[in-house]
């Protein structure tokens, strides 16, 4: 005879076996860098790389606390985290608007179209100069620099996320009468989420990537700024400190990210 199983104890079962892959899953992920870390502090200490250009992440550790209870990385992280979360801010939210409204109207589509694609090519650490002239050397020139970098990967993905809202949602919308607020808030915002939050992952790393240089090219504070200067006076666990910070928060800023997105898209 075949045995009765109950659902209750099956789901419990199940549910069981996902929290075990979860945790291996967690467990993994710390332990990937960490392994790499290891790899790192044996070749080091055994003389295999030069420990003098690749110093072992102990004595990359012991500069960071240094440094830390100094006061002096406090300084560092507080401007660029200010400069990176003001430049992202600012070049987010107008890239949202523009994108919603060029990916629902197709004549703001086909005017601003030429302009983002002329635009977008041009790093934008090559019109740095034309931003210190403008904006002087101050935060406000490494804010908007920020700014723009991220701009157009934020606007380009919008636009497709709203170009691929299938069109039964919008008739609907249009047969039942929806005003522009709705439309805009229910229908298009929504709807493009998903391709609009890939574009804002980008956005994030591409501000990181942006802080460093423009920080090393006109700023007396800031990571990237600490990591040029040590790069210079040949400091280089110092300035493995500044790399390794940047990859932190690259990482600390994915996952909040990806946060937000299970939030906002449960279905995904």
């Amino acid at each position: 005879m075949k045995e009765k199983h109950n659902p209750v104890e099956t789901e419990k079962l199940e549910w069981r076996k996902k929290q075990r892959k979860n945790r291996a899953k967690t467990w993994l992920t710390i332990f990937s860098p960490l392994f790499l870390l290891l790899i790192w502090e044996l070749l080091s200490q055994s003389g295999l790389i030069d420990a003098r250009f690749f110093p072992p992440p102990t004595a990359i550790i012991s500069t960071f606390i240094g440094l830390l209870i100094s006061g002096e990385l406090i300084s560092h992280i507080s401007i660029s985290l200010f400069r990176i979360l003001s430049g992202f801010l600012l070049g987010v939210i107008p890239a949202v608007i523009i994108g919603l409204f060029m990916g629902l109207y197709a004549p703001v589509r086909h005017f601003i179209s030429p302009i983002i694609m002329t635009l977008m090519p041009i790093p934008t650490l090559a019109l740095l100069p034309i931003i210190l002239i403008i904006f002087g050397i101050g935060e406000t020139s490494k804010i908007v620099t920020i700014a723009g970098s991220v701009f157009f990967p934020v606007v380009i993905n919008t636009v497709a996320g709203v170009i691929s809202i299938e069109s039964i949602h919008l008739d609907v919308a249009k047969n039942y009468g929806a005003d522009k607020k709705n439309f805009f808030f229910k229908i298009a915002l929504p709807g493009a989420l998903p391709v609009m939050m890939e574009g804002i992952q980008m956005g994030q790393a591409i501000a990181l990537l942006t802080i460093v240089a423009a920080e090393m090219m006109g700023a007396r504070s800031g990571i990237g700024y600490l990591i040029w200067t040590s790069y210079s006076a040949f400091l280089l666990k110092e300035m493995f400190v500044g790399l390794i910070l940047i990859s932190f928060f690259g990482y600390i800023f994915s996952l909040i990210l990806r946060g937000l997105q299970k939030k906002l898209l449960p279905w995904r």
